[in-house]
């Protein structure tokens, strides 16, 4: 049963803040503070758009997923876009994951039972990878970038985490101690790969893992937002993670590993430059 169309909008929005903090890397140059910054659009209108990534060796390369369309792709940085779905059964696709050290390689978790596909090149062909995978509403994946066939999926209607070691032929459930198994999203450690979290919703916030998956603890402390809809980890102090929130409460910063949250909220004395 699908949600309102209110928490649709909120998931798109919070996939494009992740995608957005990821290309902060590839910008060459940042508007200066007083500068009006403008969005045009220009992409698939074939469904909504659930999930986003950018190849990381062409930054113009990319590919979404979209509730009724399957995944499309781009290889001119968003100005065309084309269907890539030879293989694809499912058409509902909320997960992308991609491969950071071989970029042909994706993976797209999918709803309605379909479960976890994978292209090998470049999303031209798909197949199903859903051995042991019995979770198969996939609303999240993440890729280990040290270990790239190691990857996880957070599925939801309470099946949780499901890890594969072998690129997606095999999954197991990893589950001990994550009570909150309707997981929306899941960020790993660039650094220290085997720490990972995981945001769920149903009140249950935040879950991290500090052995590659096998147990689970809550760190929720501060965070009053506990239908987490995105993660993300700052690349270069991983001890600095972010959490999306639903029900008006936005977003939340730890720079303890999750630990202690506090809202992110701008500096009071930083709204003199608006």
């Amino acid at each position: 049963m699908r949600h309102a169309t209110a928490r649709q909008e909120v998931l798109a929005i919070a996939r494009l803040v992740l995608v957005g903090l990821s290309l902060a890397g590839v910008v060459s140059a940042q508007p200066a503070a007083t500068e009006a910054i403008a969005w045009e659009g220009n992409g698939p209108k074939d469904g909504d758009i659930r999930a986003l990534v950018v190849d990381p060796a062409t930054p113009t390369t990319l590919y979404v997923g979209t509730e009724g369309g399957g995944v499309f792709k781009s290889t001119d940085g968003g100005w065309h876009w084309a269907a890539i779905n030879t293989g694809l059964t499912a058409t509902s696709v909320y997960a992308l994951a991609i491969d950071p050290t071989t970029p042909t390689t994706l993976y797209a978790g999918t709803w309605h039972g379909q479960g976890v596909f994978k292209s090998t090149n470049g999303g031209k062909n798909w197949s199903a990878v859903n051995a042991g995978l019995t979770g198969t509403y996939v609303n999240a994946l993440a890729v280990d970038p040290k270990t790239p066939t190691t990857l996880y999926a957070g599925t939801w209607h309470g099946h949780g985490v499901f890890k594969s070691t072998n690129g997606g032929k095999d999954w197991s459930a990893v589950n001990t101690g994550l009570t909150g198994t309707y997981v929306n999203a899941l960020a790993v450690d660039p650094k220290t790969p085997t720490t990972l979290y995981a945001g769920t919703w149903h009140g249950h916030g935040v879950f991290r893992s500090t052995n590659g998956g096998e147990s689970w603890s809550a760190v929720n402390t501060g965070l009053t937002g506990t239908y987490v809809n995105a993660l993300a980890v700052d690349p270069k102090t991983p001890t600095t993670l972010y959490a999306g929130t639903w029900h008006g409460h936005g977003v939340f910063k730890s720079t303890n590993s999750g630990d202690n949250w506090s809202a992110a909220k701008e500096p009071s004395g930083n709204k003199s430059r608006r």
